[in-house]
């Protein structure tokens, strides 16, 4: 007995911390929960059944050592009605422990009661009915799987797993949008890192034909401003100097602040682009400003 309240103990707690880590957008989590969940609810129904079929064990077994006193069988006696209903009553109100009515026993003294009329070689069978507990379980069974029915296949109130794994996909991929705009917004001039991907090189190519070609021109070669290809810069030619001359300009020579026109990552793509112009042949180079990199 101790050992299964040990078992129940320790499942309930690992359910209830399984249960508590889940995510703050209301997804349902990690399907391990869930599935923890039904081992629990299944290792409780064990539990159940365990201990009822120990209780009616020890019950059998108590019999067997100390066996009850059959009475020898009276003979018939014939009863008025008014004798009949009042013994018929007081056998229904007997008094039987819930623990009896639960498992379905039922004292040895009331055996030749349920004794059916036929028999083998002396040997009688008893009308046992079936225990309360068993019904209970069978009858919840049907209506379990009646309820599942009509929620999953009919009345489509919950997905079914595939429907649940889209689901859980959309939400992870919207987190995973989330996560990703919160890291790029922690780049600053001393985090940016060099990045050739092809992806941020296009995103910074956009940004830089909207935004930058009016003084730089479209190749680099600059016009109003520096020419972007060389090996000469004016205030550092490292991406974290570009980065850095993006987001806060230089007011006194006309290189306006970015800082809130452009997002982050933005001035991150179009600083890495830049930084790619390196060693490229524009049209109509300017000449060279600044210090050799």
């Amino acid at each position: 007995m101790k050992r299964l309240i040990f078992i129940f103990t320790l499942l309930f707690v690992n359910n209830s911390v399984w249960a508590v880590v889940t995510p703050a957008d209301g997804t349902t989590g990690n399907i391990y929960t869930e599935i923890l969940l039904v081992l629990f609810l299944v290792a409780l129904l064990l539990l159940i059944v365990s201990l009822v079929l120990l209780k009616t064990v020890r019950v059998m077994a108590n019999e067997i050592k100390s066996p009850g006193i059959i009475s020898a069988a009276e003979p018939t006696k014939m009863l008025e009605y008014e004798e009949w209903l009042a013994a018929e009553k007081s056998e229904k109100t007997s008094k039987q422990s819930v623990w009896n009515k639960l498992i379905g026993l039922r004292p040895i003294a009331e055996e030749k009661d349920m004794m059916l009329e036929h028999d083998f070689d002396g040997i009688t069978e008893l009308d046992n009915p079936t225990p309360v507990w068993f019904n209970a379980i069978f009858y919840s069974s049907i209506l379990f799987a009646v309820i599942y029915l009509l929620n999953y296949h009919v009345l489509e109130w919950s997905p079914l797993q595939d429907e649940e794994y889209a689901i859980e996909m959309k939400a992870a991929e919207a987190s995973k949008g989330v996560l990703l705009a919160k890291a790029g917004n922690l780049i600053d001039e001393t985090t940016v890192k060099v990045d050739g991907d092809a992806g941020v090189l296009a995103a910074g190519k956009t940004v830089y034909m909207q935004n930058c070609v009016a003084c730089h021109a479209p190749d680099g070669g600059g016009t109003v401003g520096p020419n972007l290809t060389d090996e000469y810069w004016i205030h550092g030619g490292t991406v974290n100097n570009i980065f850095k001359t993006i987001k806060y300009g230089i007011p006194e020579k006309g290189m306006i602040s970015w800082e809130k026109t452009l997002t982050v990552k933005q001035t991150s793509d179009v600083s890495n682009f830049i930084l790619s112009l390196q060693g490229t042949k524009p049209a109509n180079p300017k000449e060279p400003q600044g210090t050799k990199m």
